[in-house]
């Protein structure tokens, strides 16, 4: 790689970002910004790209999931909590049906910035700048709300810090017990509704009474006890990114601080711009969003910058395309992949692709789009002969209605009954804790007919 300093990004087009009236008060917590901890260690990102080479291979799975855009106003320990607990129930499930280690990824302590399709908004004949995230501005539709500030990086990362705290104390003080993350998940498969889930719930209960028959419990093996559970967010906001970008003093390459993953979005991906100048110099792993309007030698240029040395588990392509596209699109950016010989994840967000306008006015999300992009995506690794290695998915743990569909059928004439994000639609608990049943069935599925093709 060309030589690279954090703030190099400076010098290119820079999209997606807020102009700060106060430059003496942008500089200033930036400043400020500069001297605290980072909140992620280099040997934990190492810890990541490690896992996410071993997804690339076959050999795990990654699960990536978490808020659409973290609030400062609903931040609590309860909803922490909460996220955490369906992420774990949900890589249990799809831990028994991949058969591999299941890479838990949130997108938590961080994800506060949000690109946004336009850079205004028009309410009742008014017209405002955007919102782009609690890091930046306000929800509330006025003038002053709308006007960025950067001493909201300073609370953010003061949340970040708080929520990476409980999540670290939550994976090792016995929280994460795998007894209890299945026990949680027996209670949704009780219900008539998820009968059809119930047997696959039996077989993991099964396993886990064998495997404590056999002195494989959790007093013995403290791993049964404990998770490694990473975070991510998009870097959008790149002055807080450089702000926490930190040299590693084992390796002397630069660490972006803020997260174990930082990705770059479909919206911020020009090879020449200001965010992949910045993520192509940091040894974190990186995502990258794939939509429609991915060419095959934008991709193949993108690969090259941000995984020169073509190391496995730096460079995550996450396909968005929408249900019924994937089979248009996905197979020419596999194919571009092959032809350049990299080495790249490739994970299914089947969320962003699959945004509508309900009749009730609401942005929604209906749950069989949602799996049917994630099916198309499997499809489509299958026919091609390569590795579908993750899901991204926008959920939380707490019961809203904002997705509609599943298995308690959240109609669009219910969504305004708790319809509580700040920007887009989520899978509530229950409907992220199904998909993950569907996206096991899946796996088990390519599972037995890897086999069934080594045998013939």
């Amino acid at each position: 790689m060309t030589e690279w300093h954090k703030s190099d990004w400076r010098k290119k087009p820079r999209i997606q970002m807020p102009d700060y009236i106060d430059q003496a008060a942008l500089e200033a917590v930036e400043a400020q910004l500069s001297k605290y901890p980072p909140l992620v260690f280099a040997g934990e990102a190492r810890k990541l790209k490690a896992a996410l080479g071993a997804a690339s291979r076959g050999e795990a799975f990654l699960l990536q999931g978490g808020d659409c855009a973290e609030s400062f106003d609903q931040f609590s320990a309860n909803a922490i909590r909460d996220t955490f607990k369906v992420m774990l129930q949900m890589a249990m499930v799809l831990t028994y049906g991949a058969k591999v280690p299941v890479v838990k990824v949130g997108r938590m302590a961080g994800q506060f910035a949000k690109p946004r399709s336009a850079p205004t908004e028009v309410k009742d004949g008014f017209e405002l700048p955007s919102y782009r995230g609690d890091i930046i501005n306000e929800l509330d539709f006025t003038p002053e709300a709308r006007i960025p500030d950067p001493r909201k990086m300073l609370q953010a990362y003061t949340q970040a810090a708080a929520t990476l705290n409980l999540l670290r104390a939550f994976s090792t003080g016995g929280y994460a017990d795998v007894h209890q993350v299945h026990s949680w998940t027996l209670g949704f498969t009780e219900g008539d509704n998820a009968a059809r889930y119930r047997d696959m719930a039996s077989r993991i209960q099964d396993t886990l009474d064998f495997m404590k028959a056999a002195g494989i419990d959790s007093d013995r093996e403290p791993n049964l006890q404990t998770v490694d559970f990473y975070t991510s967010h998009e870097s959008l906001l790149l002055e807080y990114e450089e702000a926490l970008c930190r040299q590693d003093s084992t390796s002397g390459k630069w660490l972006a601080g803020s997260g174990h993953m930082i990705w770059i979005g479909d919206r911020t991906r020009q090879p020449d711009g200001a965010h992949v100048e910045f993520a192509r110099g940091v040894l974190n792993p990186v995502g990258l969003k794939c939509g429609p309007t991915t060419t095959a030698e934008d991709l193949k240029v993108l690969m090259n910058k941000l995984n020169p040395e073509n190391e496995a588990g730096k460079l995550t392509l996450i396909a968005r395309f929408g249900a019924g596209k994937v089979a248009e699109h996905l197979p020419r950016l596999i194919r571009a992949v092959q032809e350049e010989g990299a080495n790249v994840l490739w994970v299914c967000d089947a969320m962003h692709g699959n945004t509508i306008k309900s009749s009730t006015g609401y942005k929604t999300r209906p749950f069989e789009s949602v799996l049917r992009e994630v099916r198309d995506f499997f499809g489509v690794h299958k026919a091609e002969g390569t590795i579908p290695g993750g899901v991204h998915f926008e959920m939380t743990g707490q019961d809203v209605t904002e997705c509609t569909g599943g298995v308690y059928a959240v109609s669009e004439e219910s969504l305004s009954d708790r319809y509580h994000t700040a920007c887009d639609p989520r899978l509530n608990a229950s409907q992220s804790l199904e998909l993950a049943f569907l996206v096991a069935e899946e796996l088990t599925a390519l599972r037995h007919a890897d086999k069934a093709a080594a045998s013939s």
